[in-house]
């Protein structure tokens, strides 16, 4: 098997171009390039630099870069697609073209929701004034559980991490209507408290807007509550561990986590009760928690708490003031932007949002050609075959773990492009006079497809990304790698470019997905999806060597004054960073076949493969939403990801010459490459 993906990875790269490599552009955008940074001491700022000075992120973005303009770009699309649904003449009830047509037509209708201003919220708000007891919340908790409300916990299905042939409910933390428990806990830190004195605001102005006469007291109530839960929940970085997160607690037994809470009734309510034995509860601290704050806390905070919650979730979908007025803060104070959208966008993203896959499938019809899913399939059998080969080389490694890490990789599962299967939106009520009733009503149906999961075979072909989405993803579960159709075209692959560019654009890309499945979390799951220790004790201690020097060079990282990375929360797609790139490039220099890269623009074929990664990182951010993704993101910012990636790899070095001294050379001993 090896030798055969090894001589076919040998042989593709020109079928795969198209074209002869002498007829193909370097694909590097020159004319960004800052002769006035060396890339030896910033590759990102030498790569980007005039970009970079010339370019204003838009008044309506938070930021502006390789992945926010396609997106932009693809909303046009999306649009004349809506469009022409809206115009379709013959649609019936419960068609794409209807559903589609009338979802975006209730967005635009302006006057409509002027009108309605908050009728279409009356009932979750009589269901709130109505509590009368604290035992009538978790009835409560399980509605708004159904209709996408922000509540205490709520919960995901998913595969059993140690039964993947099984689905289960996973219980979670929630509840907070800021990004983090940072911005109610850190007190110290000015800009946190700055944003959570004006969240208050907000919140008051909200629900004076609401009619609520004590808008001001009871938004000090509400804040004074969510701090509360702040302090319960686990951290960013805690919730990262899937082995402490793996609780598995039989229905009879959740009364021990919360004694005197009605799980019965939520249970029942939730429709989880009757399909399963037993669930997930991924924080039991935090439920127990929760437990003893629901008893302490009087019943009216709890009132208008839930009120707050109902109000927040539809503000952007009401009357012209509701919705201002919550731009004004998640907009302006938490992401920094100046201006909203324009509403046609809003309004394409909430239809995208709403039905996601009936859009896509309309989306790929027109815009995904048939070739580059083939070109797509072949570049990832090079990058498998690359992975293969690379873990068969492992210096760190043991044979043992070496063959359990083969025997993962060889079940990989690729989608690329959109599904085998379509879902099948026929059943959701969409009316075009009803903009919150279809926003609802879309909730409670994507929660319907989730609970009727339970106690059935595990869908192998359901998709968690839509065609149309700029973005990758791995699936420890199912161990899959998953490759949307739209990601698939400039900056990420360039059919005019040469094959070092795409290499280290999409082969990044793509390396990236299959690490981690081998980063310090996907590596915890062997290749049936199952929570399983694959490792021996001495490649463990390798491992966590590794992981805490790459800890250590993302921690030293500063995107805005007094703020640092965190390089625990953001180390498995620092892994996956390096890795991916490391992986690409081995990819793309067997690809040569033993040739050497032509010259183009003067640059050789290995600068050209950095080039093309470092292009994909092109980015600018408001400091307001880059705090928001210390906080929150995964992610490093996008100039570490690629200075911070560059820099550990010894192909970096061979292609610019980076030599000791130079701001971004590492000492050999000091380049984390785990793969």
């Amino acid at each position: 098997m090896k030798a055969h993906l090894l001589s076919a990875l040998m042989l593709t790269l020109l079928a795969t171009a198209g074209v002869q490599a002498q007829d193909k552009t370097s694909g590097v955008d020159i004319a960004n390039i800052d002769p006035s940074v060396r890339p030896q001491d910033d590759f990102f700022l030498n790569l980007n630099g005039k970009w970079l000075a010339r370019t204003e992120i838009p008044a309506d973005k938070s930021s502006w870069g390789s992945f926010e303009k396609l997106d932009d770009d693809t909303k046009p699309q999306l649009r004349a697609i809506i469009e022409a649904a809206a115009a379709d003449q013959n649609k019936q009830q419960g068609t794409p073209s209807q559903q589609i047509g009338d979802f975006f037509a209730s967005y635009m209708d302006e006057a409509k929701l002027e009108a309605l201003r908050l009728a279409p919220l009356k009932a979750d708000f009589d269901r709130v004034a109505a509590l009368s007891d604290k035992k009538q919340i978790p009835a409560l908790i399980a509605h708004f559980n159904r209709y996408g409300y922000t509540a205490p916990f709520g919960f995901v299905i998913h595969q059993d991490n140690k039964d993947s042939t099984k689905y289960v409910a996973d219980l979670a933390q929630d509840g907070l209507s800021l990004p983090d428990r940072d911005y109610y806990l850190k007190k110290s830190d000015k800009k946190m408290a700055d944003t959570l004195a004006k969240y208050e605001q907000h919140v008051a102005r909200m629900l004076t807007l609401a009619g609520n006469a004590n808008g001001a007291a009871d938004a000090k109530a509400i804040v004074a509550l969510e701090t509360e839960i702040a302090k319960i929940q686990w951290t960013k970085v805690q919730l990262r561990d899937p082995v402490k997160a793996y609780n598995k607690v039989p229905l009879a037994q959740l009364s021990k986590l919360a004694p005197g809470y009605d799980w019965t009734t939520w249970l029942n309510d939730t429709g989880i009760g009757g399909k399963v034995d037993y669930v997930i509860v991924s924080q039991p601290s935090f439920i127990t928690g929760f437990n003893k704050l629901l008893n302490k806390t009087p019943l009216n905070t709890w009132k208008v708490y839930f009120q707050w919650q109902v109000l927040h979730a539809n503000a952007p979908y009401l009357a012209k003031d509701f919705a201002l007025e919550n731009f004004a803060f998640y907009g302006k104070v938490l992401a920094g932007r100046d201006e909203q959208e324009p509403r046609w966008k809003r309004g394409v993203n909430a239809t995208d949002g709403a039905l996601g896959e009936a859009l896509g499938k309309l989306y790929v019809e027109q815009h995904f050609p048939a070739e580059r899913k083939a070109r797509m399939e072949q570049l990832v059998k090079n990058l498998l075959a690359a992975f293969h080969q690379s873990i068969d080389t492992l210096d760190w490694m043991s044979p043992e773990t070496k063959q359990q890490a083969q025997a993962k990789l060889a079940k990989f599962t690729t989608k690329i492009g959109y599904p085998n299967k379509w879902r099948d939106y026929s059943k959701l009520v969409v009316a075009k006079d009803d903009l919150v009733g279809n926003v609802l009503r879309s909730h409670a149906f994507d929660y319907d497809k989730e609970v009727n999961k339970l106690g059935k075979p595990i869908d192998r072909d359901e998709w968690g990304m839509t065609p149309q989405t700029v973005n990758a993803y791995y699936n420890p579960e199912l161990n899959e790698i998953v490759f949307p159709a739209v990601i698939l075209q400039p900056p990420f692959f360039d059919a005019a470019a040469d094959d070092a560019v795409n290499y280290g654009a999409i082969g990044a890309v793509i390396g990236h997905e299959i690490s981690h499945g081998f980063d310090d979390q996907g590596a915890q799951y062997d290749g049936d999806g199952n929570l399983r220790d694959w490792w021996t004790k001495a490649d463990h201690k390798n491992f966590d060597a590794k992981t805490k020097m790459l800890v250590k060079q993302y921690n030293g990282y500063s995107p805005v004054k007094g703020y640092f990375v965190n390089g625990e929360l953001t180390l498995g797609e620092n892994i996956a960073d390096n890795s991916g790139a490391a992986i690409a490039y081995k990819a793309y220099l067997l690809s040569l076949g033993g040739k050497p890269a032509p010259v183009i623009d003067g640059l050789t074929g290995q600068q050209r493969f950095y080039m093309g990664f470092g292009q994909v990182w092109r980015a600018k951010i408001r400091d307001a939403q880059q705090i928001v993704y210390l906080k929150v993101d995964p992610h490093s910012p996008d100039q570490f990801r690629a200075n911070g990636t560059v820099r550990n790899q010894p192909g970096f070095y061979e292609a610019f010459g980076v030599k000791p001294g130079d701001k971004l050379y590492l000492a050999p001993k000091d380049r984390v490459i785990m793969w």
